[in-house]
């Protein structure tokens, strides 16, 4: 009988059963004057005991405005100190922290804030060409459950920290120590493929245990410095880079408020970073900088590539000109916390190449067919399904979305398409899904099309992914006009934007009659994305 695809990781070493600051605070006790974190575009290089310290004092802060715990607390800003120090403030008083991307606009920020019942935004006060301040003003008035808003760099940060003093250190000591390790934390906005995003809710066990198996795959002591210059609002950056530098007692380091190549390059040389974080375009924006062998980079030893297969010239430049033998492939979701399969460091290039690795520690996970839910046969293709400690406590408040993705087995139903080898290495090769991911974000066609519904001159509208060299995919929308109305791609583009995301504004635009059907009056979108292709390929 073949054998099936199903796996199950190891269960050594054991399980982390201890809340994050319980973690946290073992690892300052140990090392508490090594270096744990440096923002180089806000200069700040502080120990574990200083950072500490700064944590407390948001704690404190956060207690003395009324934040109990289960209140959510959202947080959006790009990459900054701040926004390391709300993380680890909430989970020591057991507020759920709330991420949101940075390049969302009003519409998104409302729906986020409202969905979750947030009490508090901690935020930037603006970033790029959003000015975030003016945003949550412009939302709040409809917000009854926002109770306070703080602003990084105005005089309310300040205050916060101010009104914190009139609270005892061992009132957050008290409350600490009464957190389980099962109590949600941090609640992640991933978009679907059936409309607005839905909220991931993930548990102390959740993430801690992911940052530090994700960690343990890369080798991590607490020589390593780790450079992380992917966003804090996602997993990648938060659990992956962060809490799994804290509980190695490795150093955290962030190059700037966003990715520029050059900032990552720089700091990589000044800081000794031994491990770098990114997305495979990411690599290669550093490996297309023209002075790139002007820089120093013979501290790296290993890093983690995620987001997508990496190509094999690309690997093989990261290991060799950039010193990264050790890099490894991750592979996972948001409501999985996220890693369910990594490349070890020893293995082969075509296993890095061609595969996302084996499975986790404590996870199991198995390709399904997914009209039958049996398991099928190593090298059948199926639904890449996952159980185990790493799986999300649900969706936010919507306990029917959850039903429809965690059975009744446990098992989180990805739609990522997938193949298992007999010696367990995982190729994920599509979507049963029609969800687009452009540079590792993951973008649902019926929020766009929902919103563009909005627009005076579209009557219908259709959007899918299609191909692109720099990010994987990109957005292309089908638009039947409004009678009498004439949208262009320049009128679509512009009613878009400033609205929602800047990624989720459509690359191409394509005006059209009618949609292609099936018999029973479904549109046939893999049609639309082939008509997509041809045209974009006309016009190159």
């Amino acid at each position: 009988m073949a054998q099936l695809s199903i796996a199950q990781g190891l269960t050594t070493p054991a399980l982390l059963e201890d809340t994050i600051d319980e973690n946290f605070q073992r690892t300052v006790q140990q090392y508490p004057d090594r270096d744990a974190i440096v923002v180089r575009h806000q200069s700040i290089r502080w120990t574990y005991a200083e950072l500490n310290r700064q944590i407390d004092k948001v704690a404190r802060g956060l207690m003395a405005v009324g934040i109990e715990c289960g209140d959510r607390v959202a947080l959006w800003a790009p990459n900054c100190i701040e926004w390391v120090l709300i993380q680890y403030a909430t989970a020591r008083i057991g507020a759920i922290m709330v991420c949101v991307n940075p390049a969302y606009r009003t519409v998104e920020l409302k729906y986020v804030l409202q969905q979750s019942g947030a009490k508090m935004i901690a935020a930037a006060t603006q970033f790029k060409s959003s000015d975030y301040a003016a945003q949550v003003a412009e939302v709040s008035a409809e917000l009854p459950a926002l109770e306070h808003a703080v602003f990084f760099s105005d005089s309310s940060w300040d205050a916060l920290l101010e009104a914190g003093e009139k609270i005892d250190p061992s009132e957050v000591t008290a409350r600490a120590a009464s957190l389980a390790n099962t109590d949600a934390i941090n609640i992640q906005y991933t978009s679907g493929t059936t409309g607005l995003p839905k909220g991931a809710t993930l548990t102390h066990r959740n993430i801690l245990n992911n940052g530090y198996f994700t960690a343990e795959g890369c080798g991590y002591t607490c020589e390593d410095r780790v450079c992380i210059p992917v966003p804090l609002y996602h997993c990648f950056g938060m659990v992956m880079g962060n809490l799994g530098s804290t509980t190695h007692g490795a150093c955290m380091v962030f190059p700037a408020e966003a990715f520029d190549p050059r900032s990552v390059l720089e700091t990589v040389a000044e800081e000794r970073c031994t491990s770098l974080y990114g997305v495979p375009t990411m690599f290669i924006a550093q490996l297309s900088q023209a002075d790139f062998d002007s820089f120093d980079l013979s501290s790296l030893r290993t890093g983690i590539m995620a987001g997508s297969i990496c190509p094999i010239e690309v690997m093989k430049q990261v290991i060799d000109r950039m010193h990264m033998d050790g890099v490894t492939i991750c592979y996972g979701m948001t409501e999985t916390s996220p890693v369910s399969t990594q490349t070890a460091a020893d293995d082969s290039l075509l296993h890095r190449t061609s595969s996302v690795g084996r499975v986790h520690p404590h996870v199991e996970i198995r390709i399904a067919n997914p009209d039958t839910n049996e398991t099928v046969p190593r090298g059948e293709s199926g639904e890449f399904q996952t159980r185990g400690y790493s799986v999300m406590q649900g969706y936010w408040d919507d306990a029917e979305k959850t039903a429809g993705a965690i059975d009744a087995d446990g098992w989180m139903h990805t739609g990522d398409v997938a193949v298992m080898d007999e010696d367990g290495y995982v190729d994920i090769t599509g979507r049963i899904k029609d969800l687009i991911i452009r540079g590792g974000e993951n973008i649902s066609p019926r929020e766009i099309e929902d919103f563009l519904f909005t627009s005076p001159e579209v009557a219908d509208v259709q959007v899918v992914g299609i191909p692109d060299e720099k990010y994987g995919e990109v957005v292309c929308a089908f638009v039947r006009a409004v009678e009498g109305q004439s949208p262009t791609e320049d009128s679509i583009r512009a009613y878009c934007s400033g609205s929602i995301a800047h990624f989720k504004v459509p690359r191409y635009v394509l005006i059209v009659d009618e949609f292609p059907m099936t018999v029973t009056g479904k549109i046939q979108k893999y049609r639309l994305r082939e008509t997509a292709i041809e045209k974009v390929a006309e016009q190159a």
